[in-house]
This record gives structure tokens, C-alpha cells and sequence, in this order.
């Protein structure tokens, strides 16, 4: 006799805690809370709809929600129904949510009320979006033309738990890279990946059943799905904030005992700087993970030294991969990401595809028990990602640069696009932020290239002053940061600027800065060529 048990995809872990722990709290956001016996019926109740207007397996689901305990019902429904989640940034433009919508096939959304608002002049373009459902922001229906009112038509649903099967290769998600123009790429998971990759971030994680979990960040993003199913993993408990505030975050885990967090790196700095930052404030924490971008090193020191808990920095992809940095290994190699999760594995290639031996520096391909399935609708951009070795074995292309030492750990160099070639000579722009970060006046920095008829490239830094610091002029800072740095490293100067732009995840988007810099440098040649 033989058992074919495997561990619960997501969807049957709600309606389990929801028969185990049916007065358990589930979610938390600033206004209401859900059990998760709550959670698993009206979870019930949305996917019941969706299949009683025809949606099912593989049928694209669009989200458009500020987070609220509406959104996690929302996306649970969608995952019982069998149909795909689709969360879509709420910062990308009216026309680009639309060409999202349209190229994952979207049959049904789900809105509040501000985000119909903006995208409905768009949805005409999508004939088969079928149906529209809008929360309104008060518990009043407030209908607008067209639409259904979301409370309403769930409370109309039978909350029985649905006849659905879900497979472990069926489509779960599917989760549209961070650009804020155009139609950005869109990563297809399937639910056994999905889930064991959240098992693995739960160890890694360090969650348990009496977790409590904080998430500012988001719900389209991956990100904040690291924080909320991570919570379902134990059956613990998710408090989600509606955006991000340093203050009212402190506030929030002191109120409610906050146990875990995943956040950006520049969340964590706004945290400390918070006027009613304490660490007796933050002393419920137990584990913290950062990503998204760099934790740089004194960051990091200070993250540790004020959090007193566990502090992890985590290296991943959307398309899914993981490594982490526990704190255990953390002593003398704090400029890490550390090493792969379970089940996870990774090399380092050089231009021309050979792998390189450990301590070389070249692109991080990587090999992962939860990849995505496929960039949906773009076979191109799938295959552009493979690397095969020479044991026939598929890798996935990161796209990153990075270096591995003797003991097997990860250093992320930085990105490849991101990389500045000047007079043949490869400058990493990270290797010169991680030292202007440790100006005391300095409090964020992005490092670019912009075109030099001598050089090719020449590095250029722009530059985010920290408030109530002593404020050098931009010559002082070029002096100071190249007295510093490599003889190839040197910036020819600094731009002081109010803000960087970034994506919900944090990241810097160089390419909107390069392009602004690029055109500022054309101009300012030109001008010097006609004096």
C-alpha cells in the first residue's frame, strides 16, 4: 500500500486553520479583523461567486485593492476558485493596468472604490472582463455604472466550501514585473511552487504557530505575500497597514505585539529615524527580514544593534529564488546575502556562459524548487532567461552580478543593466554607494552612468541629504566620496535631489534616472559646444 500525502496548497490551509482554529485572528488592518473561521467562509463565498458566473481554473482574476482584510478574502477566494490571481500595482498608470488586465486574460476584477475610479475610463478596451466588482470605501453601496457592489454580491454567495480540486500544477498567480510604464512581464507560478516556496521562507523565517506578522507593503507585491503567506504557513496571524508610515508601523507592532516583519531596506532606515522610535518599542519583534535591494552594512549593523532580534537579509527573485544571511553566520561577512534556502541551489557564469570558480565575479544563475512556469505571453523573454550547462542542466539567468567566497557565500555586486564601462574598465555603481551611504549626511544615494566622449562612460551620483546633518556642497562630497574609492571609481560629481524614484518593492529605478541625467549631460555638452 502506498500514500500519496503532500503538504496543503494554500487555499486547502485556510479552510484547514479555519476547522482547527476557527477563533484564531487571521488578519488585521486598521479597521476590522478576520478569524480564520471568517476568513475561510467569506473566502468561500468569492470563490462561489466566481464560479457561479463560469470563472475557474485558469482563469485570469484581476486585484485592484488597497490592502485591507478585503483583499486577503479577495485573493484566498480567487485561489479556492481555481482561477489565477492577478494583483496589479496601484501606482502604474490607468493604460498600463489596463494592457496588464488585457494580457493576462482577465474575465473578473475586484476594486475599491478610488482605483475603479482610474482605471474605469480604460476597461472598454477589454471585452472579456465580464464582471466588475467594487468595494466601496464605507460600509454604504455606493454603485457605480456597470459594476456590482462588492459586499453585497458576497454576502449573496454560499459560504459551503467550494467543489473545486486544486492540482499541484495548476496556475496560481500571476505577478507582472515592477515597471511603471508599459506592459511589464508577467511571472506565472503554479500552486505546489507557490507553496513550497513559503514553506521555505517560513523556516528560513523563523514562524510559528503564536507569529505575528506586520505587512506596510502593498498587496500586489511579492513581498508582502512573503509576510501574509508565511502567516498561513503556522496559522498565524497578519496586520496589514494601508501604506507605510515609520510612525504608526512602531505604533502598530507595539499594539500588536509584532513578532515578524519583511520590509525594505529604506523602511527600516525610516523606522529608526522616527522621532518615537525606541527599541523598547520594537522589543516584540523576533525575526526581521530585509530585501528588495541592498541592506548595506551599516544599516544593517544598526537594524541589529536597535531591533535586538534576529535580522535576515534575503536575496530573491518574483521568478523565484531565495538566499539568506542568518544572523548565526552574519559576523565578518555582514556584506552578504548568505546562502541558498533549502531546495535551492546557484552558480556564477562569465560573459561567454563558463562557470566560474568561487571567488570570481560574473552573472548569479540559479536553480530553485519553486520557479515560475513562464513569463506569460512571452516565450522570448522565457527562453532568454535559460542557461544550460554543460551537464544539460536548466538554470534561470538573474541578471545579477555577483561573487561567491571560499565558504560558499553570496555577494551581490550589482545588477548587470546597472553596470558602467568606462575606458574598458567594469565600475559596479554599488561598490561606490555602499561608501557614500556612510557619510553622515548622506541618506540615500544611486550611483549612474552617463555617456563621456573620453571614457565612454563616467560615473555620476545623486545624492538624498539626510535631515539636521551638516550639509556639504556637492564639490565637498565628489572630494570626499573619491579620496575613498578606487582610481576608476571616481564620480565626476554630485546631484543633490528631494527624493529617488522607486518601485512599491524599494528598488531605485536607475533607467528613469539615467534617462533624466542623459538628457541633462546632451544638453549641457551642446551648450558648451556652442560658447
Amino acid at each position: 500500500m502506498t500514500f500519496d500525502i503532500k503538504p496543503p496548497l494554500l487555499p486547502e490551509l485556510v479552510a484547514l486553520h479555519g476547522r482547527w482554529y476557527p477563533n484564531k485572528l487571521a488578519v488585521i488592518d486598521e479597521h476590522s479583523s478576520l478569524t480564520w473561521h471568517e476568513l475561510d467562509q467569506r473566502s468561500n463565498a468569492v470563490a462561489n461567486g466566481l464560479l457561479a458566473q463560469g470563472l475557474g481554473r485558469g482563469d485570469g482574476v484581476a486585484i485592484l485593492m488597497s490592502n485591507r482584510v478585503e483583499y486577503v478574502e479577495v485573493l484566498y477566494g480567487v485561489f479556492k476558485a481555481g482561477a489565477v490571481a492577478v494583483p496589479l500595482n496601484l501606482a502604474v498608470s490607468a493604460k498600463g493596468l489596463a494592457g496588464m488586465m488585457s494580457d493576462a486574460g482577465t474575465r473578473a476584477a475586484f476594486f475599491t472604490g478610488q482605483e475603479y475610479e482610474k482605471v474605469a475610463t480604460q476597461l472598454s478596451g477589454l471585452p472579456q472582463l465580464q464582471s466588475r466588482l467594487v468595494l466601496s470605501e464605507t460600509d454604504s453601496a455606493t454603485a457605480l455604472a456597470g459594476t456590482t457592489d462588492y459586499r453585497e454580491w458576497r454576502r449573496s454567495q454560499s459560504t459551503q466550501a467550494p467543489r473545486v480540486t486544486i492540482g499541484d500544477d495548476d496556475p496560481c498567480n500571476i505577478i507582472y514585473s515592477s515597471g511603471t510604464t508599459g506592459v511589464p512581464k508577467g511571472i506565472k507560478h503554479l500552486h505546489r511552487r507557490r507553496a513550497q516556496s513559503m514553506y521555505e521562507l517560513a523556516l528560513a523565517h523563523r514562524y510559528h504557530y503564536g507569529a505575528v506578522a506586520i505587512c506596510p507593503i502593498g498587496l500586489y507585491s511579492n513581498i508582502a505575500w512573503a509576510s501574509l503567506f508565511c502567516s498561513l504557513i503556522v496559522g498565524g496571524t497578519c496586520v496589514i497597514q494601508k501604506a507605510f508610515d515609520a510612525s504608526q508601523w512602531i505604533d502598530a507592532v507595539r499594539e500588536h505585539q509584532v513578532t515578524h516583519t519583511m520590509m525594505v531596506p529604506l523602511m527600516f532606515q525610516r523606522v529608526l529615524e522616527a522621532r518615537n522610535f525606541r527599541p523598547e518599542s520594537v522589543a516584540s519583534l523576533q525575526a526581521i527580514i530585509s530585501g528588495g535591494s541592498p541592506l548595506y552594512e551599516q544599516l544593517k549593523r544598526q537594524v541589529a544593534e536597535q531591533f535586538r532580534c534576529a535580522v535576515i537579509e534575503l536575496y530573491g527573485l518574483t521568478e523565484g529564488f531565495m538566499t539568506t544571511l542568518q544572523p548565526e553566520e552574519a559576523e565578518g561577512r555582514l556584506g552578504s546575502v548568505g546562502k541558498p534556502v533549502r531546495g535551492h541551489d546557484y552558480l556564477i557564469v562569465d560573459d561567454h556562459d563558463q562557470p566560474l570558480p568561487w571567488g570570481a565575479t560574473g552573472e548569479i544563475c540559479v536553480r530553485s524548487v519553486h520557479w515560475m512556469v513562464e513569463y506569460h505571453n512571452r516565450p522570448d523573454a522565457t527562453q532568454e532567461t535559460n542557461y544550460i550547462d554543460n551537464q544539460g542542466r536548466q538554470w534561470l539567468r538573474t541578471g545579477d552580478i555577483g561573487r561567491v567566497d571560499e565558504e560558499g557565500y553570496l555577494y551581490i555586486v550589482d545588477r548587470k543593466k546597472d553596470m558602467i564601462l568606462s575606458g574598458g574598465q567594469n565600475i559596479y555603481p554599488a561598490d561606490i554607494e555602499s561608501v557614500m551611504v556612510t557619510h553622515p549626511a548622506v541618506s540615500e544615494v544611486a550611483v549612474i552612468g552617463i555617456a563621456d566622449a573620453t571614457w565612454g562612460e563616467t560615473p555620476i551620483a545623486l545624492v538624498v541629504l539626510r535631515a539636521g546633518q551638516n550639509c556639504p556642497d556637492a564639490s565637498t562630497l565628489t572630494t570626499w566620496t573619491n579620496e575613498r574609492v578606487g582610481r576608476r571609481q571616481k564620480i565626476r560629481t554630485v546631484y543633490f535631489r528631494d527624493d529617488l524614484p522607486r518601485n512599491p518593492n524599494g528598488k531605485i529605478l536607475k533607467r528613469e534616472l539615467r534617462a533624466e541625467y542623459e538628457t541633462q549631460s546632451s544638453t549641457a555638452q551642446k551648450e558648451q559646444e556652442h560658447a
